[in-house]
């Protein structure tokens, strides 16, 4: 399983742009064909992705460009010019139903034939824009074996459900609350909506936290300056590993003495709290 902490969106119409991101180091690159391309540009967009992914695979940091919705007249059209050995999976928006996930791997299942790849090699990575898609969340999250993530789109959702994007979040709470826990029951990662202050480093940090506290495990990036700053709120700081392994010393020191729970620092230290301990260990 690749590392999803940080996925770099690159707008696919711009090849200097294309160019640049090849100086980056995201976990992921995401050469965009979706939102950050105009209706005009769109042909442009898919010829330019891939005629540029032999040359971006080449820094050996995975690809999964970001394809229109298939209720656009771009889809299958995005999907043909970008599926082949260049990319780890495909990032695809506006998904609201097992449905659309069935049909996706289907034209992913046949261009993989015609490419010559085994059947799955193409992973999936869905974007919930609305209600619908939030209602039918864990279905979506069990309906592949393809997907190896489901990203929360922020912006679409406050759209489909006809509500003002606020600087608090609170009224997106229920949705990134629901993704993340259905993401998990599906043994799949969540992955948070991007924060559109590239400028704002110190706001980048506070929003990726408060996505991590809430069970996220990555975040899309709009600029390269913002690639830094999420790798090191979703991978676990010194403090938090020191202190996790002497959750597991003194545990296993408990155990040791017959004990099926301890203390540390004022807190009681059992199995559950263990278990998370030794879950963060095993990320460094």
């Amino acid at each position: 399983m690749i590392a999803l902490r940080s996925l770099l969106f690159v707008p696919g119409n711009k090849d200097n742009m294309l160019n640049k991101a090849l100086s980056c180091k995201p976990d992921v690159f995401v050469p965009d064909m979706e939102d950050s391309v105009t209706h005009g540009e769109k042909h442009n967009a898919r010829n330019l992705i891939a005629q540029y992914l032999p040359t971006i695979q080449k820094a050996g940091i995975p690809i999964i460009p970001r394809v229109n919705s298939l209720d656009t007249e771009w889809a299958v059209d995005d999907l043909t010019s970008v599926v082949g050995p260049h990319i780890y999976g495909i990032s695809i928006g506006k998904i609201n139903s097992p449905a659309d996930i069935k049909e996706t791997a289907e034209h992913l299942s046949r261009l993989e034939k015609k490419a010559g790849l085994k059947e799955g090699h193409t992973k999936i990575i869905p974007w919930l824009e609305s209600a619908k898609a939030i209602m039918n969340s864990y279905e979506i999250c069990l309906s592949s074996t393809r997907l190896i993530g489901v990203a929360f789109g922020g912006e679409d959702f406050t759209h489909d459900m006809g509500i003002e994007r606020l600087e608090d979040e609170s009224e997106v709470s229920y949705a990134r609350n629901q993704i993340c826990i259905a993401a998990r029951a599906a043994e799949i990662v969540a992955l948070d909506t991007p924060y559109f202050l590239f400028k704002d480093e110190e706001g980048l940090r506070e929003n990726s936290a408060a996505a991590k506290q809430i069970g996220f495990k990555g975040k899309f990036a709009i600029h390269p300056a913002q690639i830094d700053g999420i790798n090191e709120t979703f991978s676990p700081s010194k403090k938090e590993i020191d202190y996790a392994l002497k959750v597991v010393k003194v545990f296993e020191e408990a155990e040791k003495a017959g004990r099926g729970s301890t203390s540390l620092d004022g807190k009681v230290i059992d199995v559950p709290v263990v278990k998370r301990a030794r879950a963060l260990i095993d990320l460094t």
